[in-house]
């Protein structure tokens, strides 16, 4: 009964489905819930094994050694670990029984609801934790991913992203990282969409802590998942695996700021070997945290200057009027006019707006940042100015 791609994978959930089926169901799930958490078992090892047996019930019944003998496990010490395992399985069928209590849902390939984007990806997650919702399929849906120390300009960007993609219908997903994934999060959030947090630790552990009101606030419009175990700590290892989920999620993966050789450039490489589209957001060539996203722009991924370009890459409708706010300075707060009143034409350094408003250099760049993703300002290098093409479009 095990499958080997997503049309044979609706199949085998169409044979577990129907009233009369849902003991079997049932009995099958927890025998798969027991399998994902034997230490060292992947997605791909735990499909073999199915493949092989037939059901997941029938796995339980088969001896280590025998999967060695069929190239399934690599070691004996593997063999020895699926065999001892079994005599934690009562233990784990209650502690598959108490997830509802927690209020998290054990979701699975054979379930309706199971993400079909996943089932194109070669090694899917046999088993997702959920609490809240998973992304609707009939929604397009875009990562927002980045470096977790990033810029002042990079954390308002991927929320002015988040924010306005959100406002078009777009659902985001992003690893609730400090940095830019928390900031496309909150982005989504305050523009009224859904957001979902891939964790690469158990769903009821918020990492990092700082993003705890986010952590409580994304089930109420989206949700929290992930395909380790409840109680599993954050550990290196489980990073880069659960990218591919962020990846596979997407239509479109968003790079706002990205070192050389970073996570985020990993979900990129697994993005564009799962045929999604890469947008990157450029920046200055002498910035460390824009490196990543200028090299994946000369190596063909889409410039993102603003919502449109993806908007206009998946076809949906907008009006120009929505995405680029409309440049009335009462909306502005006192310190943004201050500097907003230093541009005009011509060129301006940023140590000519700190000196002439009298402000820290620090809060200038930020307060620029704010105008110019918001339409007011226009950042060439070394110099601002006023953005009078827009004024007089």
């Amino acid at each position: 009964m095990g499958i080997g791609n997503s049309g044979e994978q609706e199949s085998s959930r169409n044979a577990v489905f129907g009233p009369e089926m849902d003991l079997v169901k049932r009995h099958e799930k927890e025998y798969l819930y027991w399998l994902t958490r034997i230490p060292g078992f992947g997605a791909v090892t735990i499909r073999r094994i199915w493949e092989m047996a037939g059901s997941f019930e029938r796995a339980y019944y088969i001896e280590g050694m025998e999967l060695k003998k069929l190239g399934i496990l690599q070691s004996e010490e593997k063999c020895r670990t699926y065999d001892r395992w079994k005599e934690r399985f009562s233990g784990m069928v209650r502690e598959y029984n108490c997830l509802q209590e927690k209020g998290i849902r054990f979701v699975t390939p054979l379930d309706r609801e199971y993400p079909k984007r996943l089932l194109h990806i070669y090694d899917y997650p046999m088993g997702l934790y959920v609490k809240g919702e998973l992304p609707d399929e009939e929604c397009p849906t875009a990562a927002i991913i980045g470096a977790r120390n990033c810029s002042e300009y990079g954390r308002q960007a991927a929320g002015f992203m988040g924010k306005e993609l959100a406002r078009a219908g777009i659902q985001i997903v992003s690893g609730l990282a400090l940095g830019i994934d928390g900031a496309g999060h909150e982005g989504a959030l305050n523009g009224k969409g859904r957001t979902y947090g891939v964790l690469g630790c158990g769903v009821n552990i918020c990492y990092p802590r700082s993003n705890y009101d986010l952590y409580e606030a994304i089930p109420f419009q989206g949700g929290i998942l992930s395909e380790f175990g409840p109680d599993e700590e954050p550990m290196a290892r489980n990073f880069p695996m659960r990218n591919r989920i962020i990846s596979g999620l997407s239509d479109v993966i968003l790079i706002m700021e990205a070192r050389k050789k970073s996570g985020s450039l990993i979900t990129a490489s697994l993005g564009l070997e799962q045929g999604k589209e890469i947008f990157a957001l450029p920046g200055r060539i002498t910035d460390d945290l824009s490196a990543g996203c200028n090299e994946l722009i000369q190596s063909g991924a889409g410039i993102l200057t603003s919502p449109e370009d993806v908007l206009d890459y998946m076809g949906i409708f907008h009006e120009k009027k929505c995405i680029n706010r409309e440049k009335d300075q009462k909306g502005l707060a006192k310190i943004e006019k201050m500097v907003y009143s230093c541009l005009d034409s011509e060129p301006r350094h940023l140590e000519q707006i700190a000196m002439q408003t009298g402000l820290p250099v620090s809060q200038c760049m930020s307060t620029l940042c704010e105008l110019e993703l918001g339409g007011f300002a226009l950042w060439n290098r070394l110099w601002y100015r006023q953005d009078f093409q827009q004024d007089a479009a």
